[in-house]
Parts: structure tokens; C-alpha cells; sequence
């Protein structure tokens, strides 16, 4: 019987390490930087307009929300939960002297409030994209759009998809529009 119990108990934990890992706000995504091509056509797909609101969750080295701020003259918001990552992002933003458009809350990105978002962007894992779905569907104003990099949001239905074709980095990347 003691044989049973702490076999059933070691197989057990990996099941338990990945519920949690899956609820645990840095594990919603690994940091993989989006080739500037990418972020140039999530942005362009996004309809981002000046004077528009725009969030990037998990914004890693914040070059979404930089691009943002300098190509479209948007308000840029990054959420980002790594904090030497964020004080990158903050410390190139004032480099480049972007601080009245473009700023990063280091933060758990489920803990935020969207309301002001005109667009998202994420690249997040599928789990990350499941456990946001329902703070956007309850925060995010009529017309708002949300740009998904390469993992769908399964409970949206998409406006429009778009394709990358791969240009030498090794691999494609497709872009999912959806609007609220």
C-alpha cells in the first residue's frame, strides 16, 4: 500500500507542476523577440492609428510598443512580467525619447486593466491567450481589435488571417486579427 501511495504521488506531481506552471503569469509565454518584419505587419493588421491606445502583452523588450509609439504616434502600453526585461524596455524608451508615448508596466498582464485599448497585441501561448480571453471580452470597448502572433484565440472567431512567409529567419509566422 505505502509503494502505491508514493508511486501515485511522483506521478502525479509533473501534472501538478504544469497546472501550475499554466496559472503562473511567467509562464504564459517564453521570451521570443518578433523579427521587426512581424512586428511592422501585426501593427499594420491592427489598423493602429495616432492617437490610439495600444497594449502589447508580454511585451519582452518592448520593441512593439517602441514601434508604436515612433512609426504611428500611438500611446503605447507594454505589460511585461519580467522585470529586468520591462526596465530594458523603459530604459530604451527614454533613450530614444519616447516617454510621452511609449511606457511598460511590469506587471502580471492578468492584473491589468484594458479599457482604454483601441488594439492588443499578443504573443502569448495558447494557455496565455485562454486565460486573458475572458479579462478582454469584459474590458475591451466595442471596436477594439486584438492581433494574435501565431496562437489563436480559440473562443473568437478571426476577422482576417495573414501568412509571413519565411525570409531566411527559418521559419513562417501567421497573424490573426480579431475585432470586438
Amino acid at each position: 500500500m505505502r509503494k502505491f501511495s508514493f508511486f501515485a504521488i511522483l506521478l502525479a506531481l509533473p501534472a501538478l507542476h504544469l497546472m501550475q506552471a499554466q496559472e503562473s503569469p511567467d509562464k504564459l509565454a517564453p521570451y521570443y523577440p518578433t523579427p521587426m518584419k512581424v512586428v511592422d505587419k501585426m501593427l499594420e493588421l491592427g489598423g493602429l492609428k495616432a492617437g490610439e491606445t495600444m497594449f502589447d502583452l508580454g511585451s519582452g523588450d518592448g520593441r512593439i510598443v517602441i514601434r508604436a509609439a515612433e512609426k504611428y504616434k500611438a500611446k503605447s502600453i507594454g505589460v511585461e512580467f519580467d522585470p529586468s526585461l520591462a526596465k530594458q524596455s523603459q530604459d530604451r524608451i527614454k533613450t530614444l525619447g519616447l516617454a510621452n508615448l511609449a511606457s511598460i508596466i511590469q506587471g502580471d498582464l492578468l492584473q491589468q486593466n484594458y479599457e482604454s485599448a483601441d488594439l492588443i497585441t499578443v504573443y502569448l501561448l495558447p494557455v496565455g491567450n485562454n486565460l486573458v480571453t475572458p479579462i478582454l471580452e469584459k474590458q475591451l470597448k466595442k471596436g477594439a481589435r486584438i492581433v494574435a502572433h501565431d496562437f489563436q484565440f480559440t473562443a473568437w472567431r478571426t476577422t482576417r488571417i495573414i501568412d509571413i512567409d519565411d525570409d531566411g529567419e527559418g521559419r513562417a509566422h501567421r497573424l490573426y486579427l480579431y475585432t470586438r
